[in-house]
């Protein structure tokens, strides 16, 4: 299961693709993977991805929520407990680990275990050993670890807010999944996912205005890709046409990152090739998308516009996945 658009992994922006190409090479060994980034990137898609592109795919693939399990009970949610082990406890049962065996365990927002949860993980994680609570036998388990974090774990463990020896242990192979706002040009791509998915599911299918790209690329997307599925999600039910528009949010400032402080400019966050390359990459989509729509979709017609041969046209209009039928679709509404 190769297709990464069917694990919800969608872009071609240089800071995606590289991503990508680290997961695909993560899931040919079993080493453990620390991945970071903001809250909404797609941390879990990326650890279901190595899961399920490597040898466990066939085996069980186990998200654990570290911020729901209360302090008192870790050990006892992750290693399981034997007959007796408390009050309650007439049956044994096993853990998330055992529950995990020879498949994923994925120990998502891991930044906020409590040095309690932390010492019982590390002891796990030295031997991938364990006992139940009031068990006898020590256990040894066959499990992949992933973990995720939405806080710089190397920045905690310098503050003494998490322990090093544990980012040691978790930190062997790792990925940081980069915010949204690093990867402008696949906001349209995923916008446009969104909409299909969303017209398949409630059966109204549903394209972008024209207008709705400017406005897509002006926003800084602090949600990044969670905040833009529920703004998708949200715009759809409340549209009765077939068009989104998205005025929900402002249309694009041109003077507005003028006039950012030089301190706070996200430009020269990434190397000089790869802010080329999405600079480029936001012209050319833009560029198509005024052109396609006032050509009212005409391939033909909109090439002879740019001076452009067709068949190089049609394929820049295929890399950004517009679809000419939307525009000729939208032109007749108007």
């Amino acid at each position: 299961m190769e297709d990464f658009d069917a694990l919800n992994l969608v872009g071609n922006s240089p800071a995606l693709l590289h991503v990508l190409e680290l997961t695909k090479r993560f899931a040919g060994c079993d080493a453990t993977v620390l991945l970071q980034g903001e809250t909404g990137t797609g941390k879990e898609l990326v650890a279901r991805a190595i899961h399920y592109l490597g040898a466990r795919r066939d085996f069980p693939f186990i998200p654990v929520n570290c911020g729901a399990l209360p302090d008192s009970l870790v050990e006892r949610e992750l290693f399981g407990h034997a007959r007796g082990a408390f009050t309650d406890a007439r049956d044994a049962k096993p853990g998330l680990i055992a529950e995990a065996q020879a498949g994923t365990l994925f120990l998502d927002e891991i930044e906020v275990l409590t040095p309690k949860a932390q010492v019982a993980l590390l002891r796990f994680l030295q031997d991938l050993e364990y006992r139940p609570l009031g068990g006898a036998v020590v256990r040894d388990c066959n499990v992949r670890i992933i973990a995720a974090s939405n806080a710089n774990l190397g920045q905690l463990a310098t503050g003494g807010h998490f322990r090093r020896d544990l980012l040691f242990r978790l930190d062997v192979l790792s990925i940081d999944i980069p915010p949204l706002r690093e990867r402008r040009h696949d906001v349209v791509i995923l916008a446009e996912k969104f909409l299909m998915r969303f017209g398949r599911q409630y059966r109204r299918p549903k394209t972008l205005h024209p207008d709705a790209v400017a406005r897509l690329l002006g926003h800084d997307w602090p949600g990044n890709v969670r905040e833009l599925e529920n703004l998708i999600l949200r715009e759809f039910l409340m549209t009765d046409g077939p068009t989104i528009h998205l005025q929900c949010l402002a249309p694009r400032d041109p003077g507005r990152e003028e006039n950012r402080d030089a301190g706070s400019s996200r430009l020269t966050a990434s190397r000089f090739q790869e802010a080329k390359g999405c600079a480029i990459a936001n012209f050319e989509r833009a560029y198509i998308v005024e052109l396609l729509s006032r050509t009212r979709g005409n391939i033909s017609q909109a090439a002879r516009i740019a001076g452009k041969e067709r068949s190089r046209l049609g394929k820049l209009v295929k890399k950004y996945g517009l679809g000419r039928v939307a525009f000729a679709r939208d032109a007749e509404a108007t």
